[in-house]
């Protein structure tokens, strides 16, 4: 473990990261052999199984609101630990509920808990990283990705080899573990750290709306697009590519494979935003993404991993320009609340993906109507890119004193 305060911060920032997403997609992958051993128990349909998760997610979104208000009176460090704990605590009941009923409500439990991270564990991160900002983003998210891209294989494995039921246990352990080393880690103050800091920028107003509202309506079609492509990815593999009920690990691998694209674009975009603006980095993400998804809505055979390798190229990567958007535009005394009401209203978008992916591959078979509502909602996160501001005065925030006569509202 790194000696230095804010590295070590980071890196278990970084460990949350992945224990968040790689939680939300085990049922994901899971029910696939659910319905296959245990057709008594959670049915034989995979709608149905999947849409248990639903309450894990709306909980997910709703619990993020509170979490910068929440940060002022118990503290982010407390609250950090309570994320570790809580969802590893809460996967641990999963693994052992004896119906439905107990597994959403198990689920659910570790959705509220998984609340705290982005909001909070964001904030953190931001702090940390000082001056370096995109490239603390851009690692942080390979380390949310590894979530995302281990949970299908991982899933996958440990269904076929121990039962559904080890899919929770494993990573239950894993969470508890790093919440008991987080305990031991005392709270970092970047202001104790980090000497001459430079001061927030003062921004003009109506550039910061511009940036503020074109990120809200960004957040809900892009949190939509993100939780859908994410939990269909393992079903897309199985319908496309791999359908007998013996290949469940080949489809954990061929997701895996897929999502691990859009962890090394996060990797190459946090270094490219520390060169360049914002929209130019977002713009072409949002283009690339709705033909794939398109292309992947009648696509078949091996044609469909590297097409949804690039969609998730696109879908991962703008996640770091998103996250970096509120570093760029918003003081530090007001980022955790603005980061729990854009992870709210996101989080709203990604509960929709649930319900939504089983209502409609129930109804008409298959995930080819799914894929094109997803490049529909892709085409909304387009028209936000064009209307995000330009400004060369991200790179150089000196630059900012001189742009308008008028005191900015997100400055300190």
């Amino acid at each position: 473990m790194p000696t230095d305060p804010a590295t070590r911060q980071i890196w278990f920032i970084n460990a949350a990261h992945f224990v968040c997403h790689y939680m939300l997609l085990i049922l994901a992958t899971a029910v696939l052999g659910m319905v296959a051993a245990n057709g008594a128990v959670f049915g034989t349909e995979y709608g149905p199984v999947l849409a248990l998760g639903t309450g894990m997610f709306v909980l997910y979104g709703i619990g993020a609101l509170p979490m910068g208000w929440l940060a002022e009176k118990v503290g982010r460090h407390a609250l950090m630990a309570a994320f570790f704990l809580g969802v590893g605590g809460s996967l641990l009941l999963a693994g052992f509920v004896s119906g439905p009923w107990g597994l959403a409500a198990a689920l659910g439990l570790a959705g509220l808990f998984n609340a705290i991270y982005h909001p909070i564990g964001t904030a953190m991160l931001v702090e940390a990283a000082g001056d370096r900002v995109g490239r603390a983003m851009g690692n942080n998210g390979v380390f949310g990705n590894l979530g995302v891209a281990s949970a299908p294989v991982v899933t996958a494995l440990l269904v076929t080899q121990a039962g559904w039921r080890w899919a929770f246990l494993v990573p239950a352990t894993a969470a508890l573990v790093l919440g008991l080393m987080w305990l031991r880690e005392p709270p970092y103050d970047a202001r104790q750290h980090i000497k001459n800091a430079r001061p927030f920028p003062q921004i003009p107003p109506a550039v910061v709306r511009q940036a503020v509202i074109s990120l809200m309506l960004m957040a809900v079609a892009s949190g939509f697009v993100f939780n859908a492509f994410t939990l269909l990815i393992p079903k897309l593999m199985q319908e496309r590519m791999a359908d007998s009920p013996s290949l469940l690990p080949l489809v954990g691998a061929l997701a895996f494979t897929a999502t691990l694209f859009g962890g090394l674009t996060q990797f190459t975009v946090g270094r490219m935003i520390d060169r360049t603006t914002l929209k130019r980095v977002f713009l072409p993400l949002a283009l690339a993404l709705v033909p794939a998804l398109l292309a992947l809505s009648f696509l078949r055979g091996w044609a469909v991993l590297p097409v949804a390798a690039i969609a998730a190229a696109a879908v991962f990567g703008q996640v770091t320009v998103n996250e970096t958007m509120t570093a760029r535009y918003v003081a530090p005394a007001l980022r955790a609340k603005l980061y729990s009401l854009r992870f709210f209203v996101g989080f709203l978008g990604a509960a929709a993906a649930s319900p939504a992916i089983g209502y409609l591959h129930d109804a008409f078979g298959n995930l080819g109507l799914t894929l094109m509502v997803l490049s529909a909602f892709a085409c909304i996160t387009l028209a936000c890119a064009l209307l995000f501001p330009d400004r060369p005065e991200e790179l150089n925030p000196a630059l900012w004193t001189g742009s308008a006569a008028t005191p900015a509202v997100a400055a300190e």
